[in-house]
């Protein structure tokens, strides 16, 4: 299904650029006010937020109008989406990631619809998660891990930025194709987490590669595992965790960006067209490329596919693996 999804991907970025002049020729008389920006996480403490606020600049400068970012963390991202789903304005969009799928599952009354609320705008990028855990725990191994974790059942305590983000969802999953016992700790921003990791506060977590790397080389933390089926390009030496015995073990960070349901399509086509185009700039594209992130573009309607796909995937892994909000 994934290798489906990005042939659609590529093939619909395809359209998209080689129609430049159709953002020129669109007709709709927009913006009329700032273009708002909601993140649902703190600044500066996500891949997410960076990703937005490496391309905000550039849809400005095409826009030739105010754009700006917001922060509203809180809820496991419950509550910046649902500003997002209750914004009236035409202006507004919102940055999700994974939590946005995995909540429709995991959060018993959300205060939006995910599906008749929002709707897609585009998927911009991904990036691998790594398993990571303290330089001292006497494990080297994804095998070795498990073998600890049996001995020590519920002793193990792992950490995530946040009920229903993919730290979280990843270790779940974890226990329930290794049939292990682990705590759960949830923080509110992957920076807090890691730091505890580091500080030993905590045994292990998977987080986003790029955040991890350099901790990892420097043998502060202990890798145990990438988190793509395949080796990611950032860290080619690491092995997955699918090759270490769990071989259908698969989960990715994405970002990607929706608007609210009443947004006119005509705005919803301009936004993408332009996000399109700002994530081709070169300067962009290497520098999330330095850190690792893998640039994804298309259409609204391969975004809305890869949606419900992962609505449908979680939802299997959170009743299979009894996954609750800690």
């Amino acid at each position: 299904m994934r290798r489906s999804v990005c042939r659609a991907m590529l093939g619909s970025l395809a359209v998209l650029l080689s129609s430049s002049v159709v953002l020129a020729q669109t007709s709709v008389k927009w913006p009329i006010q700032p273009v708002r920006f909601i993140v649902p996480f703190p600044g500066g403490a996500s891949t997410l937020d960076t990703v937005v606020r490496l391309v905000t600049p550039e849809v400005a400068t095409l826009l030739s109008s105010p754009v700006f970012v917001e922060n509203k963390p809180g809820a496991g991202t419950v509550i910046g989406v649902d500003a997002v789903a209750k914004a009236t304005d035409q202006h507004t969009f919102g940055g999700v990631a994974n939590s946005f799928t995995v909540n429709q599952s995991l959060v018993k009354s959300l205060p939006y619809n995910t599906v008749h609320d929002l709707t897609p705008v585009i998927l911009m990028a991904r990036t691998a998660n790594v398993l990571a855990v303290r330089a001292d725990l006497p494990v080297n191994t994804l095998q070795e891990l498990i073998a600890y974790a049996k001995l020590n059942p519920g002793k193990l305590s792992y950490g995530s930025f946040g009920n229903g983000t993919t730290p979280h969802f990843a270790g779940e999953m974890l226990k329930a194709m290794a049939g292990i016992d682990m705590v759960h700790v949830p923080y509110k921003a992957q920076g807090p987490a890691l730091n505890d990791l580091l500080g030993g506060n905590i045994d292990l977590m998977f987080g986003n590669l790029p955040d991890f790397i350099s901790h990892i080389r420097s043998g502060k933390l202990k890798a145990l595992g990438t988190t793509y089926l395949t080796r990611a390009p950032l860290a080619p030496d690491i092995p997955t965790i699918a090759e270490q015995g769990l071989p259908t073990f698969e989960t990715d960070s994405w970002y990607g960006i929706i608007a609210p349901a009443q947004t006119s399509a005509a705005v919803i086509e301009k936004m993408n067209l332009l996000i399109n185009q700002a994530l081709q700039e070169p300067r962009i594209r290497e520098n999330l490329a330095s850190r690792g992130i893998e640039v994804i573009g298309g259409s609204p309607a391969v975004f809305g596919l890869h949606i419900q796909n992962e609505i449908a995937k979680y939802a299997g892994i959170v009743q299979t693996s009894n996954m609750k909000i800690d």
